[in-house]
Formats: C-alpha cells, sequence, structure tokens
C-alpha cells in the first residue's frame, strides 16, 4: 500500500505508525516510500507534530530509527558506486539546500538559515527531485547521503 501511495501522482506522504520498530520493518516501510516511521508508543504530541512535519514534507521517524535508517544508507553509499556522468546538473542554490535537507534541517530551519521563503525552500525542493526523478524526501536524503552531502560545510 505504501509503494502505491508513496507512486501516486502527486505524490502522497506517507506516516508509517507501527508497533514493530524492527531494522527489517522500518527499512521496508522506508523503502517502499514512507516518508516517516513513529512508533505507536509514541506520545499524542509527538503524533500530532509527526503528522505535521509529515505534512510539510519532513522525514519523521521516532528517536532511534532515524539512526537505523541513516545508518543503512551510509552502508549502501559506501558501496561501489558506478560514476554517472549523464547525472543532472543542480544550480548552486539547489546544492546547498540539498545539503541542509541531508543534514536533517526542516524546510523551515532551511529558510531562516538561507534567508529565503519556506515555499522557496520547497520549490527548491521539489525541483532537485524533478531533475534527480526522486519521488521524496526520503529518497533525497539518501542521494546526498551517497554523494556525501551529508558531510559537507
Amino acid at each position: 500500500m505504501t509503494r502505491h501511495l508513496a507512486a501516486a501522482d502527486p505524490p502522497v506522504r506517507v506516516l508509517v505508525l507501527s508497533a514493530s520498530g524492527e531494522q527489517q520493518d522500518v527499512l521496508e516501510a522506508v523503502k517502499a516510500g514512507a516518508t516517516g516511521y513513529l512508533l505507536k508508543s509514541a506520545a499524542r504530541e509527538e503524533f500530532l507534530d509527526a503528522v505535521r512535519r509529515t505534512g510539510e514534507g519532513d522525514a519523521v521517524f521516532t528517536p532511534g530509527l532515524a539512526g537505523l535508517v541513516l545508518g543503512e544508507y551510509r552502508r549502501l553509499a559506501a558501496a561501489p558506486a558506478r560514476e554517472d556522468d549523464d547525472a543532472p546538473r543542480l544550480t548552486d542554490r539547489e546544492t546547498e539546500v540539498l545539503r541542509l535537507v541531508a543534514k536533517g534541517l526542516t524546510y523551515k530551519q532551511i529558510a531562516q538559515r538561507l534567508v529565503l521563503s519556506h515555499r522557496t525552500v520547497q520549490n527548491h525542493v521539489q525541483n532537485t527531485l524533478g531533475k534527480l526523478q526522486l519521488h521524496n524526501r526520503v529518497e533525497l536524503v539518501r542521494y546526498a547521503i551517497e554523494k556525501g552531502l551529508d558531510q559537507e560545510d
């Protein structure tokens, strides 16, 4: 179901609410296109915040699970990658926004840091998703990590 929702046009942001915090379950949900993963044991306030943030395009995970997901993507990024000369060219601003997304900043935080409007940041992210042929912010973060953008200052 998650895969179908994430593939919709326009894509639907999916926040998985689950009793399982097992690595396999979390990674399968992310691979299927989930934007976030929250355990059912989360407090009401945490749940409401996660729903709001997911709606804004943030990747939201129960504390501890975010590290698990990033660790898996870093592991995948460490695998030998092919050089892609046909990789789309991002503008300097798109790259800058992508770098901050990879570091886990919200659109609002990125807007404040770069002195842009929240909507402009969203536009840069949407343009980058289109250029890279990605479907959601989770895939965008994975791409940025694979390219090492989360490590640059």
